[in-house]
C-alpha cells in the first residue's frame, strides 16, 4: 500500500513539474505575441470594424474574437463597449461566443496538449457554430432582448467641461514622448509579465488539480464514468463545465489529466467548451446587458455546441 502511494505521489510531482515548465513557457510566448498584435490592432480598431447597423462581417468578428485573449468574463466589458459603439448585433454575438473559446492561449495549449488534429476540429466547430449562432440570433430578432440601459452612450460633456478643455493649451510637438522600438518591446514584455502574474494562481491550481487527478484518480473510475462506452458522458461533461469557472490555463491541464486517465476526447471537448464558453459569473454579468430570453439563448448555444462537438468528434474519430 505504501509503495502504491509513493508511486502515485511520484507520478503527481513529475506531472506537476512537467506541466508547470511547459505551460509557463507557452503562456509567456503566446501572450507576448498577442501583445505585439495588439500594438497594431488596438481595441478601438476592433470596435470600429464591428460598428454599424449591419456589421462588417461575421467571419471577421469571429477572427477578431480569436486574436483577443479574453476569458468568458473579461469579454463582458468589451461587449458593453461594442454596444455603445453601435456595433451590429449579429457580429457582436459572434464575438461574444468566439472570443473566450478561441483565444490564443486556449488554442496554443490545446495544440500542445492534444495535437493539431483535435485543435483544428475544435477551432472549426467553435468558429462555425459562433458564426451560425450570431447570424441566426440576429435573423430571429433577439436584438430586442438587449436591455435599453445597456445601449446608452456615455454622457456628453457639459458646457463647462467643454470650455475648460478648450482653454487648455495643446501640448507642443516638443513635449511629446517618442516611443523607441526597444521601449515598445519592453512595454509589451512588462504587460505580458503582469498578465502572467495575474493568471499564475489559476495556472498553478489547474496544474495541481490535473497532476493529482493524473496521479491519484483510479483509471477504472474515469473509464467507467466518462469513457466512450457511456452515452451520457458528453452531456454530463458539458453541463458540469458551465458552473465551473475554469480559465483556459487551468482547464487544459485538467482535461489532459482526465484524458490520460481514460476520459474520452469527446467528453473532454464538451467540458472545455462548457467551461471556457460560459460560467455562472459570466451569466450574472450578462444580466446587466440582456433580458432572460437572450441569456437562455446564449446558454442553449454553448450547451448545444459542447454536446454537438463532443458527439461529432466521437463519430468522426
Amino acid at each position: 500500500m505504501i509503495n502504491i502511494t509513493q508511486t502515485m505521489l511520484t507520478e503527481t510531482i513529475n506531472m506537476f513539474v512537467f506541466l508547470a515548465l511547459e505551460l509557463t513557457v507557452l503562456f509567456l510566448v503566446i501572450s507576448y505575441l498577442v501583445g505585439i498584435l495588439q500594438e497594431y490592432i488596438p481595441p478601438s480598431k476592433i470596435q470600429a470594424i464591428l460598428s454599424g447597423k449591419k456589421g462588417k462581417g461575421y467571419i471577421v468578428a469571429g477572427l477578431l474574437g480569436a486574436i483577443t485573449p479574453f476569458c468568458s468574463c473579461s469579454t463582458i466589458p468589451f461587449l458593453k463597449g461594442l454596444l455603445r459603439a453601435n456595433a451590429g448585433f449579429g457580429p457582436m454575438m459572434v464575438f461574444l461566443l468566439a472570443s473566450p473559446l478561441l483565444n490564443p492561449i486556449i488554442i496554443g495549449l490545446f495544440a500542445v496538449t492534444f495535437g493539431l488534429t483535435v485543435t483544428g476540429f475544435y477551432f472549426i466547430i467553435a468558429m462555425g457554430v459562433s458564426v451560425i449562432a450570431g447570424f441566426g440570433l440576429e435573423k430571429l430578432g433577439f436584438e430586442k432582448y438587449i436591455k435599453p440601459e445597456a445601449k446608452f452612450n456615455q454622457a456628453a460633456p457639459s458646457p463647462q467641461t467643454a470650455a475648460t478643455s478648450a482653454e487648455k493649451p495643446a501640448c507642443p510637438a516638443s513635449c511629446s514622448t517618442k516611443v523607441t522600438p526597444v521601449s515598445k518591446w519592453r512595454k509589451i514584455w512588462l504587460s505580458t509579465w503582469r498578465d502572467f502574474k495575474k493568471v499564475l494562481p489559476y495556472l498553478i491550481l489547474g496544474i495541481a488539480l490535473g497532476s493529482m487527478i493524473y496521479g491519484f484518480m483510479p483509471t477504472e473510475f474515469v473509464a467507467r464514468v466518462a469513457s466512450e462506452n457511456n452515452p451520457f458522458a458528453i452531456p454530463i461533461a458539458a453541463v458540469i463545465g458551465i458552473p465551473l469557472y475554469i480559465r483556459a490555463e487551468a482547464v487544459i491541464p485538467l482535461s489532459a489529466a482526465l484524458a490520460a486517465k481514460g476520459m474520452s476526447l469527446g467528453a473532454v471537448i464538451a467540458l472545455i467548451i462548457g467551461s471556457a464558453g460560459a460560467s455562472l459569473t459570466e451569466v450574472i454579468l450578462l444580466k446587466s446587458i440582456f433580458k432572460n430570453q437572450m441569456i437562455a439563448a446564449f446558454l442553449f448555444v454553448i450547451l448545444s455546441m459542447a454536446i454537438g462537438a463532443g458527439t461529432l468528434y466521437q463519430l468522426i474519430f
